[in-house]
């Protein structure tokens, strides 16, 4: 499909639920702010305000696992299996720690978990299973070479504001100023290596759908059916258009085509952490050869725009679409310009790097098992303000985002 004009990046079945893939109007708001350290940077750097260093900076990131959540309470709903939840706890600090890794953060880092819930839906028995999740995820991330503690955190009982609950994190770091990976230093030349979202890497216990923890509210509807809606109306909000709340065919236990994972597991896959790769590169080339690390998260295969300056994204060599977006797209109907920027589609790492370093980046990934490919390239921009934009080339065609 191609797509020689731009539509309006939330004129969307994606932003009628009430989201935006783009978050313009957030960007509209926060680009006016201080920018940091190094405005180009993946995540805001400040001064070293708590030591007062000069040699270092500082940086804290929030997110959370956002409408995943949902999921988590209609599976336990249905199976009483609380232990879901411990997949969600993971979602919220993955979403932090990778947004860190990418600015080359590997060590030093405090967590800190908020928690509220409508205390008349969500029992102490979920509680459990998110805070003791909580600490089994930072030991899996320590063992994985990350140095990272629990702050703390809040649990809140506020079902005026909630029906469910939602469970978000907050990650801050020191880190050295010469060790900080700042991707203003993509330029045109360089080479993109992608990292799969999904498969069966080395340090996860079983197969990974790949979706993460962006594009959830629209998966939820999309693939699941009315049954939901009806029997849980506090799973999604009334101002929703009817013909888009559970307008899918699919109860969470129906198989997922082309996967041996159930609807339910392929949605609730937890977000898979980079973390041993991107600390293995660092070591392996150092922070100055890796010219910046894109996490494809929110804005999905369009997140990259943001960073560099002139720059002519051309991915060429995608990987193929896994299951659970095929999925997405064919019972939805939902274009590929769309899906693309909603979803990661297949890979949710970047890597800008000198096309030499290639060959070494998949070594690398391979001992992790982690599929990797070069997904495409850098080159000069072409627009007339010399702005970036980005060239998709799908087995449907052309997707273009200027």
């Amino acid at each position: 499909m191609s797509s020689a004009n731009n539509p309006s990046p939330d004129s969307s079945r994606y932003a009628a639920r009430g989201v935006s893939a783009s978050k313009s109007e957030v960007h509209a708001a926060v680009d006016r702010l201080d920018r940091g350290l190094y405005p180009g940077a993946f995540c805001k750097l400040t001064p070293d305000y708590l030591t007062h260093s000069p040699e270092h900076c500082v940086v804290t990131h929030s997110d959370g696992s956002g409408t995943k959540a949902l999921l988590a309470y209609l599976w336990w709903k249905e199976t009483g299996d609380a232990s879901v939840f411990r997949g969600i706890a993971q979602d919220s600090i993955v979403m932090n720690i990778d947004d860190l890794l990418c600015v080359g953060v590997t060590k030093g880092v405090i967590l800190s978990s908020t928690i509220n819930r409508n205390a008349k839906a969500i029992p102490g028995a979920i509680l459990a299973e998110l805070i003791e999740g909580t600490e089994e995820v930072l030991a899996n991330l320590r063992e994985q070479g990350l140095d990272i503690h629990s702050g703390g955190g809040e649990t809140a009982d506020v079902g005026d504001l909630t029906p469910t609950l939602t469970v978000d994190s907050t990650a801050t770091a020191i880190m050295a100023r010469n060790t900080v990976v700042d991707a203003a230093r993509i330029t045109p030349g360089l080479a993109i290596v992608g990292i799969a979202s999904g498969g069966t890497c080395s340090y996860e216990k079983g197969e990974n759908s790949g979706i993460g923890s962006n594009g959830l509210t629209s998966a939820r509807h999309e693939l699941l059916s009315k049954y939901y809606a009806e029997k849980y109306p506090e799973t999604f909000d009334k101002q929703t258009p009817a013909n888009l709340a559970y307008c899918g065919p699919h109860r969470l236990t129906d198989p997922l085509p082309g996967s041996q994972l159930s609807v339910g597991q392929a949605l609730l896959s937890p977000t898979r952490t980079y973390t041993p790769f991107v600390i293995k590169l660092l070591q392996l080339l150092g922070p100055k050869e890796v010219k910046g690390m894109v996490h494809c998260s929110g804005g999905g295969q369009t997140k990259c725009k943001r960073f560099g300056t002139k720059v002519h994204f051309i991915k060429d060599n995608l990987f193929p679409t896994p299951p659970i977006f095929a999925e997405i797209a064919k019972i939805s109907g939902t274009d590929a310009q769309e899906m693309h920027q909603v979803y990661n589609m297949g890979h949710r790492l970047e890597v800008y790097l000198e096309p030499q370093h290639v060959p070494a980046v998949l070594a690398l990934a391979a001992s992790l098992k982690l599929e990797a490919c070069v997904v495409g390239r850098t080159e000069a921009s072409t627009q007339p303000n010399g702005q970036n934009h980005i060239t998709l080339d799908t087995k449907g065609g052309k997707l273009v985002y200027a």
